[in-house]
């Protein structure tokens, strides 16, 4: 198996790096190898886990500290490390080696107790996919979304009870949420937990649940919001609504809303970063004289002088014509055409022999790239 790279390696950030780095860090590399900006590449999903498991350690205080202590062995489930080696009681060990057995014999010594009271815990976060028009993208647009989502009951506010009492500490588990029975086995007397079946394994008892919602402290409900989608915004980025996900629990502050941006094609334009791209259909005509062309872009048509001789697939550029910058909205990038030249088709006789005679009164002058092809041909048979 290849050793596991440093997280702050993969991250590109020093060990001294705050938050706001660390999660700046890992976007930058979330929108590079992200799946979708690179279908069917291996390496870019690889790439791409490989983020999500640095940043899943590094955006976590109790993570990233075993982690500096400990490197990877401090967060791998399956090491000692990860599960706080060296300020560890033996409950934790033996629940891992014997699922869930509190002590035994000459260890009844120690602390047995395997729940632990959890203070505020922030709410979970939301995820929505948001489908835009290739314009809409380009020049920003104000969208109102509807989501539903758990959120705290209008009643009882989130204290869960009809009379905003406070919840009991449930007296059979003294709070652990656990109780623990003693049994006799092969290694001599073990004591094994369980969910509490008088609280459930909450550790409190309510004695006046909200009948809003059946005691749980929140309810479905359904959430229009205005986003403010920026001009410029691309394919697989992410807008973020603070606040806007889950309620917490005990206290806690909410998630919040991430939006996925999804664009829909343009049957004229295409886009590569802030440049667009289309192709314009010209004549023969048009094309040899260097006309003066219409050139759709996505502020509408211009007038566009083509060069003399202009070939097929040539490329012209028309500067500040394409998708605006996040933020930046007067900077610009470029819009690109590639010309299409179009052969007439269905010519009378009249119109055949003036294209005859006019083809006859060319010489290699007017065909450079066709004269440079026979001269190749010729020296390679001579």
């Amino acid at each position: 198996m290849a050793e596991k790279r440093d997280y702050y390696e993969i991250l590109g950030v020093d060990k001294t790096a705050d938050e706001n780095q660390i999660k700046k860090a890992y976007w930058k590399l979330a929108k590079k190898y992200h799946p979708d900006v690179n279908p069917d590449d291996k390496e870019a999903e690889n790439k791409f886990k490989e983020a999500n498991e640095a940043y899943e350690v590094l955006s976590d205080k109790e993570k990233r500290s075993r982690y500096d202590q400990y490197g990877h062995a401090g967060v791998d489930p399956n090491s000692f490390a990860g599960h706080g080696f060296g300020h560890f009681d033996l409950n934790d060990i033996f629940n891992t080696i014997f699922g869930g057995f509190g002590g035994f014999g000459g260890f009844a010594g120690f602390d047995t107790h395997s729940a632990r009271h959890r203070g505020p815990a922030r709410g979970a976060n939301l995820r929505y996919r948001m489908n835009l028009d290739f314009l809409e993208a380009a020049f920003g647009v104000k969208r109102e979304i509807t989501i539903n989502k758990d959120d705290l009951c209008d009643s009882c506010g989130g204290s869960r009870t009809s009379d905003n009492s406070k919840p009991r500490t449930c007296s059979v588990c003294q709070g652990t949420g656990q109780v623990q029975m003693v049994r006799e086995t092969m290694f001599g007397q073990m004591m094994t937990s369980r969910p509490c079946e008088t609280c459930h394994g909450s550790g409190e008892i309510i004695d006046n649940p909200c009948p809003a919602c059946n005691g749980r402290g929140v309810r479905s409900k359904t959430k229009r919001l205005e986003v403010k989608v920026p001009a410029g915004i691309n394919e697989g980025e992410m807008l973020t609504l603070r606040g806007e996900g889950e309620p917490g629990e005990n206290g806690g502050s909410y998630g919040d809303l991430y939006i996925e941006i999804r664009i829909r094609p343009h049957p004229v334009f295409s886009r590569e970063g802030n440049q667009t791209f289309c192709e314009v259909p010209v004549t023969f005509a048009q094309a040899a004289t260097g006309s003066e062309i219409e050139v759709p872009t996505i502020d509408g048509t211009v007038k566009y002088k083509l060069k003399e001789g202009t070939q097929p697939g040539e490329v012209y550029t028309i500067r500040g014509k394409g998708i605006p910058y996040i933020n930046r909205n007067e900077l610009r990038g470029d819009h690109k055409f590639r010309v299409k030249l179009e052969v007439p088709r269905n010519l009378d006789q009249k119109q055949k022999d003036l294209l005859i005679n006019f083809e006859e009164s060319l010489n290699d002058h007017n065909y450079k790239e066709r004269k440079s092809f026979f001269d190749k041909i010729k020296s390679l048979f001579n």
